[in-house]
């Protein structure tokens, strides 16, 4: 059985890892005015590394060609580099929630956030050389420096 490959699977895909990053995010930036760092580390680490990888993961690799219609990048065959940062999607997101599920130590975790959050600060740069798309543009540079402060956050720990 075939995959669906119009675009709403992915769009679908892409509106979860939103909610779940808005969701770690939101935790985290509670528990740090609390001064919890290392619940707010947690929450970063389980909501926006783990479970948006993993969704990351599904949407690039396993809805290739759906993820290639929503961003009008259909070919009409495969596209080897959505499957590879699918890849590093999945890589990330797994460490992230064995790094939650281990209780990792605050600086091995940071670490994992800095990965995610240059990875996603190199991609806000790449994508401001695009025409359009303003709002993704301002969400995907809030998205890698969020992860930048909760990294560096839990380095200076």
């Amino acid at each position: 059985m075939a995959l669906p490959d119009g675009p709403g699977p992915s769009r679908l895909l892409m509106q979860l890892t939103w909610v779940a990053g808005a969701i770690g995010f939101w935790l985290g930036f509670d528990a740090w005015q609390d001064g919890d760092i290392a619940a707010a580390t947690n929450n970063v680490t389980l909501w926006v590394v783990g479970i948006v990888g993993v969704i990351s993961f599904l949407r690039h690799a396993v809805f290739h060609r759906s993820d290639a219609k929503r961003m009008g990048w259909d070919y009409g065959k495969r596209n080897d580099f959505q499957l590879e940062v699918g890849f590093a999607n999945l890589a990330w997101g797994l460490c992230g929630l064995i790094a939650w599920a281990q209780n990792w130590n605050l600086q091995a975790q940071g670490a994992l956030l800095l990965v995610f959050g240059i990875y996603m600060a190199q991609a806000a740069a790449l994508h401001l050389t695009e025409p359009g798309r303003a709002a993704s543009k301002g969400t995907t540079a809030f998205f890698a420096g969020c992860l930048l402060f909760f990294g560096s956050l839990a380095l200076m720990q």
